[in-house]
């Protein structure tokens, strides 16, 4: 096994922590759980409700993998966190096929939490893997 890589992405998200956008090994492209947070204006109010915070999270998960090359169609897993699990669960459910190629969606976690970063409703994280 070679080293990881670590990448932060000059024109992604600012981080809301001590992170790396993505940490790439053996292939495999872990990417950091994303914000609802607009990377040109990091200070702006997030968006409002499930449907459009899930939004904004996928175009911030689409700048970090297009920074090392990949997009969504080399994720192989999304993690996903909801701190309204009850309430919004239905919403992302019907809005997640709209990333995705008709069939082609990854393997997926979803689970509730009581808090997130920054008052988000939603945070995702991935799973890529190089072709």
């Amino acid at each position: 096994m070679s080293l990881p890589i670590h990448h932060l992405i000059s024109s992604g998200p600012r981080p809301v922590a001590p992170f790396s956008h993505a940490v790439e090994a053996d292939g495999f492209v872990f990417v950091t759980g994303q914000m609802p947070t607009d990377p040109t204006a990091p200070d702006a109010p997030l968006p409002e409700g499930v449907e459009a915070q899930t939004t904004r999270v996928v175009e911030n998960l689409k700048i970090v993998l297009a920074g090392v090359g990949l997009g969504l169609e080399h994720v192989v897993m999304a993690r996903i966190y909801l701190t309204q699990f009850e309430r919004d669960y239905a919403a992302l459910n019907a809005l997640w096929p709209s990333f995705w190629e008709a069939g082609k969606l990854p393997a997926r976690t979803t689970v509730g939490v009581t808090a997130l970063a920054v008052g988000a409703l939603v945070e995702i994280d991935l799973v890529a893997r190089r072709p």
